[in-house]
């Protein structure tokens, strides 16, 4: 019988051999092993199709493995109940999605109101939330058409957290903003994760976030196979192959990489001068993420 959702408190999530094959033969993952550890954020990136976002959408049951197991904290998956499992986690994804017929204020209280929290408790939380993703409480009442791109994904990371869950999944949701708005939006992440650590597993195809959010960064090649997996640093001093060395945009200066200082900023760059990252502090890596 299904029970009711995973555990409280913030939990690892273990992936343990999944596997998933779609109609057709197609193997989108393959024998998938990794360890999101518990209050962190766990970045998995590489190219279109690489399996990124069908392993994110196994974790909250949109996608049935084929094969393996995902458990949260010690609790596998498989034997919760889909729909309880769903409005236990929160999900934040590219282009928001809000629902464009009800108020920003409503799409921030839904999943509340589903749990069984009044409206005007929900309602209540839903304006504290728009203060804390960096947003004013004169947007409540507005509908989502009337939000700019920046503001809209804010309201959905507000979604997201509005049932307090330990495990939040975000599908690219930064990337249908401007660079300008998108690097606001990665700083306000680490910054909230900072205050409320969550368990996060976030999907892009840019490095660049991923060095700028991620705890644990995973760089997966087809069929999710991982290529390298760890900190920024580790990607940037030790890359595990032509691969990794690739994707980073380091090439062949992998192994030639120097510190320069411009403006107070010590910057790492490659061994035809380009900047590949900033080190903040003494032991400090790129992206600024430890």
């Amino acid at each position: 019988m299904a029970t009711a959702a995973p555990p409280a408190g913030a939990p690892a999530i273990r992936f343990d051999a999944v596997s998933k094959i779609f109609a057709g033969g197609t193997a989108a993952v393959q024998d998938f092993s990794l360890t999101a550890p518990a209050g962190r954020i766990t970045v998995l990136v590489g190219l279109s199709g690489c399996g990124k976002t069908t392993l994110l959408r196994m974790v909250n049951r949109l996608v049935t493995p084929t094969s393996g197991r995902i458990l949260i904290g010690d609790r596998d998956i498989s034997g919760v109940d889909p729909v309880a499992l769903r409005r236990s986690i929160g999900y934040a994804m590219q282009n928001s999605g809000l629902l464009p017929h009800r108020r920003v204020i409503d799409n921030i209280a839904t999943v509340p109101m589903l749990l069984g929290r009044s409206r005007r408790r929900a309602r209540e939380d839903a304006y504290e939330l728009l203060v804390r993703v960096g947003l004013d409480e004169s947007l409540a009442m507005r509908y989502p058409g009337r939000l700019s791109g920046g503001q809209a994904q804010r309201v959905g990371v507000a979604r997201a957290l509005a049932a307090d869950p330990d495990v939040l999944l975000m599908d690219e949701p930064f990337g249908a903003v401007d660079p300008i708005v998108r690097a606001e939006l990665q700083a306000d992440l680490v910054r909230l994760q900072a205050d409320i650590s969550k368990t996060i597993l976030f999907v892009t195809h840019d490095i660049g976030e991923a060095f700028a959010l991620g705890d644990q960064i995973v760089l997966l090649a087809t069929g999710a196979r991982i290529a390298q997996a760890g900190p920024a640093r580790e990607f940037i001093a030790h890359p595990a192959s032509e691969y990794v060395s690739d994707f980073i945009g380091l090439g062949d200066g992998a192994s030639s990489l120097s510190i320069s200082e411009i403006n107070g900023a010590r910057i790492v760059m490659d061994a035809n001068g380009r900047p590949v990252g900033r080190l903040d502090g003494q032991d400090g890596i790129p992206g600024g993420r430890p």
